[in-house]
C-alpha cells in the first residue's frame, strides 16, 4: 500500500503544532524533528519511506515555524518548552513511546527529550549535531574546537562564532535573513562540498565581517541548488519564512542559560541507555564531527551508540535521502526487531 502524506494539527491551551504524517495511524510512531530554518517538508523523503516500512511517520513544523505556534519572546523558544510540544504531540497521537529523529536544532530537542523523558523513547537518532549531556551551548562546544583549523588567536570561537553573533546582534542577524528571503533560502540550502575539508567554515567569521553574508546585509542571489530543492520545495520555504519571519527561528539561539539549566536537570545525569544512532556529515564543516573532537562527549554519555558517516553536507536528509533512509532502516531493523512492521 502506498500511503499519502496528510496534514494535521493538534492544539491545546499552550501551543499549536501542525504536522505531516504518513502510514497507518495504528503503527508505531517515528517522529522527525527539523532544525533551523526548515519545516516539516524537510523530511519529505523520509515520511513515505518509513510509512511503507510499517511505521506512522510524523514530521511537525516546530515552534516558530510554518503553521505551528509563533511567539514574540525569546524565552518562548527555550528547549524545555519545545520538548513539551513534542510530548504533547506524542500524547495526541495516542502513543506512550516513539522513535525520535532530529536534525540541526531538532537534534538538541531530541537529545533533551531522551535525557528528560527516556520513558517516551524507544530510541533516538540524530543527524549532524551530537549529544552534549551538559547542554548544547558555546560553553560545551568551544573546548572541542579543532585548533588546527581554527587557531585561537584568529578564530577564538571557531565555527561557533555565529552563535555569539545572534546573542550580540540579534536584530541585525534576523534582518539580513529577512531582507530577501528567496535569496536566503537559495544561499543556505546547498549541498556539501568536499573541497571545504580542513578549511574554516563561513560561520567562523560572522562577527568579524559585521554580519551574515560577509556583512552585506542580505543574501547573494545564487542559483537554486536543485540537488536539494525542487521549485515547489523552494516556494514552500520562502512563503513560510516570509510570513513568519526569522524572529522565532533565530530565537532558538537566545536561550543559552535556560537550556544549560534545563540540561542540568536531566534524568540519570544525562546518561542515555536506549539505542542511539548518530549520522556524521562528512562535508558538514560547522558541525564537523568526523575529524574533530566534537562527538567525544556523546561517546562518553551514550551507552548503546551506533555511528555512520554520510558523504553529504549539513542538509543530509535532503541531499542524500536514500543513504539516510538506509542507515535509519538498518539501525531500526538491528536494534528494534520487536517494532519492525509492528
Amino acid at each position: 500500500m502506498i500511503y499519502p502524506i496528510t496534514e494535521h494539527t493538534v492544539e491545546n491551551e499552550r501551543h499549536r503544532t501542525f504536522y505531516l504524517a504518513a502510514g497507518s495511524p495504528d503503527a508505531r510512531p517515528i517522529v522527525f524533528v527539523h532544525g533551523w530554518p526548515e519545516l516539516s517538508i524537510s523530511w519529505r523523503h523520509q515520511l513515505p519511506c518509513f510509512a511503507d516500512l510499517g511505521f506512522r511517520a510524523v514530521a511537525p513544523d516546530m515552534r516558530g515555524y510554518g503553521r505551528s505556534g509563533v511567539y514574540r519572546r525569546h524565552e518562548d523558544y527555550a528547549l524545555q518548552h519545545i520538548v513539551r510540544d513534542m510530548i504533547d504531540l506524542l500524547d495526541a497521537l495516542g502513543r506512550d513511546k516513539a522513535i525520535w529523529v532530529g536534525h540541526d536544532w531538532g537534534s538538541p530537542v531530541v537529545w533533551a527529550l531522551a535525557s528528560h523523558h527516556p520513558e517516551r523513547c524507544f530510541g533516538v537518532a540524530n543527524l549532524c549535531v551530537p549529544y552534549f549531556a551538559k547542554g548544547f551551548a558555546p560553553e560545551t562546544m568551544l573546548p572541542l574546537i579543532d585548533r588546527s583549523v581554527y587557531p585561537e588567536a584568529e578564530y577564538p570561537a571557531g565555527q561557533w562564532d555565529y552563535q555569539l553573533f545572534y546573542e550580540e546582534s540579534f536584530d541585525q542577524a534576523s534582518a539580513a535573513f529577512e531582507a530577501n528571503v528567496a535569496n536566503t533560502v537559495k544561499a543556505l540550502f546547498r549541498k556539501g562540498n568536499p573541497r571545504g575539508k580542513g578549511k574554516p567554515s563561513r560561520t567562523a567569521v560572522v562577527r568579524r565581517e559585521g554580519g551574515w553574508f560577509g556583512g552585506a546585509g542580505q543574501a547573494p542571489d545564487l542559483p537554486m541548488d536543485t540537488d536539494l530543492l525542487t521549485q515547489n520545495d523552494f516556494e514552500t520555504y520562502v512563503t513560510s519564512l516570509q510570513s513568519n519571519g526569522f524572529f522565532g527561528p533565530d530565537s532558538w539561539y537566545m536561550n543559552r542559560e535556560r537550556n544549560l539549566d534545563y540540561a542540568s536537570r536531566a534524568k540519570n545525569a544525562g546518561l542515555l541507555t536506549m539505542p542511539v544512532l548518530f549520522l556524521h556529515g562528512e562535508y558538514d564543516y560547522t558541525c564537523e564531527t568526523v575529524t574533530s573532537r566534537l562527538a567525544e562527549p556523546m561517546r562518553q554519555d551514550v551507552k548503546n551508540l551506533t555511528e555512520m558517516t554520510v558523504a553529504s553536507g549539513h542538509w543530509m536528509a535532503q541531499e542524500k535521502p536514500a543513504v539516510v533512509n538506509a542507515a535509519l532502516a538498518k539501525w531500526l531493523a538491528v536494534q528494534f526487531p520487536e517494532l519492525w512492521l509492528a
